[in-house]
C-alpha cells in the first residue's frame, strides 16, 4: 500500500488501519520497541500540541525536522527504518497540501497513521 493514497484519498480510513497493522507486524518483527517509537511520538505529539493557533509555521518546521531525527534513529538503529520510511513519506504528504485547511487535514491524517501504528504495534506484541 502506498502512504500517499492513504494521505490524500482514504476517506474512510479502512486503508489507514489496514496499513498500520502491516506496518506494525512489520515493526515488531524487526524488534522495534515501543521505547523506541514512544520517543519519536512524544516529538510529534509536541508538534501536535502546537498546530492550531498562530504557531502551524513553528509546528510545521519541527515536522519536517523530525525527517533528520528519524535518519539519526536509523543510523543508530536499523529497526527504526520502516517507520522512518513511512513517517517521512507521510511528512512528505503535508507538504504537498495546496493551502492551510488541505495541510491541517494532511496533519491530522499524519496523527491517525501514527497512533494506528502505535497502537497496533502493540496489539501486536510489541516488546518495552
Amino acid at each position: 500500500m502506498d502512504v500517499s493514497k492513504i494521505m490524500v484519498n482514504d476517506p474512510s480510513g479502512a486503508e489507514l488501519v489496514a496499513f498500520a497493522r502491516q506496518t506494525a507486524k512489520t515493526l515488531v518483527g524487526n524488534n522495534l520497541t515501543r521505547s523506541q517509537i514512544r520517543g519519536i511520538f512524544t516529538e510529534v505529539r509536541k508538534i501536535d500540541a502546537m498546530w492550531e493557533g498562530p504557531r502551524q509555521g513553528d509546528a510545521m518546521r519541527r515536522l519536517n525536522m523530525l525527517k533528520p531525527k528519524l535518519d539519526y534513529q536509523t543510523s543508530r538503529s536499523e529497526s527504526v527504518r520502516v517507520l522512518r520510511d513511512v513517517l517521512s513519506a507521510a511528512i512528505d504528504e503535508v507538504n504537498k497540501a495546496a493551502d492551510e485547511k488541505d495541510r491541517s487535514a494532511s496533519f491530522h491524517r499524519f496523527m491517525e497513521l501514527f497512533e494506528a501504528i502505535l497502537a497496533y504495534h502493540r496489539a501486536e506484541g510489541g516488546k518495552n
